[in-house]
């Protein structure tokens, strides 16, 4: 079991202390949060799981506009380890700093004596007079001062005031931190919801699920109501070729191909099913994708940046809205526990440094089977995860040794090729042409020679609507059908051609990679025509033939670097007719 992060529960507690039911009603509904849709009387509403339902369906950025379009009460204070807020004003960063150091100037100041009084307002969760507090401490002292100094300096605050009378407390959202200072056991901020939060990582994914579909309905409904025609338009002449001559123009010769295949695989995560002329062939489209090889070489760039954008890169995003989930920084035995709760969806997974998920022993196995597809179950000393059926996908990196033949995985486990042969897998080596472009792209980026905005915004666009129309979405289904993709009777003679042509450059009996390099240049090829979604009025997508060129390049380049480049894939290419 694990708890919502501190910084949802603080969100909490700050929206219900600063808004009314009714703003929080309002607000919920604005968010289209599923919770407020059966609520019509604001005293229906359930104030705790109002507030709590808002704070873990945004982040900061997002608590800040609310705050700029919804009144707050302005005489509330809120002083927690992640937000403030006083006289009105928001701030995004803690009290819990300041606090600590005024407990230590008073403590400075007054000795033990306040020690004593703080203690006497940690113990008792609610607000404590002058003559309680009075009890605690010898007679000669008076803690007249001394409250005011911790009232001053914002460790504590008056929470009843008469002609006659005052009560003192401690803030909810302080007592962690004050509680820590004084050596007494702390809890979660927020009493109320304390032994409701808790929840499963499974639990807690789940929201992170909702957010992202979410993300993905406003982009369509945003391209819907003002792009959708201009879309379909390009979509007439957009290909896998006119792809390519974009990211070429934009990243050269070399570095163009890392990127292409990114925003292909985004197209293959429709999953579409894939026919020939007979019937089904239990294939789909969607494939994982692995770019390794030396560091320096570009590989997040292409797996990472082109899809999920990077703002002070001026790169805009290419991949399909919500659909992409980042995992840098998360182990692998965090992602077997979330996996449950992608069972039956289908995701993107970016993992910009693959290599670490291997320094824990037994991954390659549940690993293997996430790449499969298949059916994990995961058992350690204290708990079982699983079983369940992972049905999404993965975009990862990894470093490698590369010589000027061959390369060595720098990753202990020897069943790590396993993994390798479950992936469509580039090999980056840092040679002086490859090594040239990436200065020049750097440079041209960094001077705002490149552009990438508009053209982005069309790819990007034609990706999400073919994502949406192929995946039966239902703000699309009834305007653009799904269409399975169509093998063609060329695409056997080519692959069985460059199979001959591979084989023969190759003298030992023994070979180093699998017949799942087929499989995935079938896979490749159709998602690539799925970019020719618009094209074609027929109730199928035809293999398109230039994305059948481009597989079986992949084809011969990968079983080239899985043969430790035995063979030049160039000579093998000039002797397979492509017609």
């Amino acid at each position: 079991m694990t708890y919502y992060d501190d910084e949802v529960v603080e969100r909490k507690l700050l929206l219900k202390r600063v808004f009314t039911r009714s703003t929080l009603l309002q607000i919920g509904k604005i968010m289209e949060i599923p919770y407020f849709n059966t609520i019509d009387n604001v005293w229906d509403l359930d104030y705790d799981k109002a507030a709590l339902e808002i704070a873990s369906n945004i982040e900061s950025e997002q608590l800040k506009e609310i705050f700029r379009n919804h009144k707050p009460r302005t005489w509330a204070v809120f002083r927690g380890r992640h937000y403030t807020f006083e006289a009105g004003d928001l701030r995004l960063g803690g009290s819990w700093q300041e606090i600590e150091a005024a407990i230590a100037q008073t403590k400075q100041k007054f000795g033990e004596n306040s020690v004593v009084i703080l203690r006497r307002l940690a113990e008792s969760g609610g607000g404590v007079s002058l003559e309680d507090i009075r009890s605690k401490l010898s007679s000669s002292v008076d803690p007249s001062p001394i409250l005011s100094d911790l009232e001053e300096l914002k460790v504590i605050v008056t929470s009843y005031k008469s002609k006659d009378f005052q009560e003192w407390t401690i803030l909810e959202e302080t007592s962690p931190i004050i509680r820590s200072k004084l050596g007494l056991a702390t809890y979660t901020v927020d009493r109320e919801v304390r032994d409701l939060v808790k929840v499963s990582a499974v639990d807690e994914e789940g929201r992170v699920i909702d957010r992202k579909d979410r993300e993905l309905d406003y982009y369509l409904i945003d391209l819907l109501k003002h792009r959708v025609d201009s879309v379909v338009k390009f979509g007439k002449s957009f290909s896998i070729s006119y792809l390519a001559d974009y990211l070429r123009e934009l990243f050269g010769p070399i570095l163009f191909f890392d990127s292409l295949l990114s925003i292909t695989q985004q197209y293959g995560l429709a999953n579409v099913e894939i026919t020939h002329q007979k019937g089904k062939t239990g294939m789909q489209t969607g494939w994982n994708l692995s770019l390794f090889g030396e560091p320096g070489t570009g590989k997040s760039f292409s797996i990472r940046d082109i899809i999920l954008g990077k703002n002070d890169g001026k790169i805009s995003p290419h991949g399909i809205p919500g659909r992409n989930r980042y995992a840098g920084g998360m182990t692998p035995a965090r992602f077997i526990r979330i996996g449950q709760a992608y069972s039956g969806r289908i995701f993107n997974f970016v993992i910009p440094e693959f290599n670490d998920w291997f320094k824990y022993k037994g991954m390659v196995e549940p690993l293997k089977l996430a790449m499969e597809r298949g059916v994990l179950k995961y058992e350690t000393q204290r708990e079982v995860v699983g079983p369940y059926r992972f049905s999404s996908f993965f975009s990862v990196n990894y470093n490698v040794a590369a010589f000027s033949r061959g390369y060595e995985v720098t990753i202990r486990d020897p069943n790590f090729n396993a993994i390798e042969d479950r992936m469509l897998c580039r090999l980056h080596k840092l040679t002086k042409a490859r090594f040239i472009e990436l200065a020049e792209s750097q440079m041209r980026l960094a001077f705002g020679k490149i552009d990438v905005e508009e053209g982005a915004q069309l790819v990007r666009d034609h990706l999400t609507l073919v994502y949406a129309a192929e995946t039966k979405h239902p703000l699309v289904k009834s305007r653009f059908p799904a269409k399975p993709i169509m093998l063609t009777p060329k695409a056997q003679k080519l692959l069985i051609r460059a199979r001959k042509a591979i084989l023969a450059e190759i003298p030992q009996r023994v070979i180093r990679f699998s017949a799942r390099l087929e499989d995935r240049a079938i896979r490749f090829a159709c998602a690539a025509s799925l970019l020719s979604y618009f094209q074609s009025e027929l109730d199928h997508i035809p293999l398109n033939d230039e994305a059948l060129e481009y597989a079986v390049k992949l084809y011969v380049e990968e079983a080239s670097v899985r043969s430790r480049e035995q063979f030049l894939p160039e000579s093998v290419l000039s002797k397979i007719p492509l017609n």
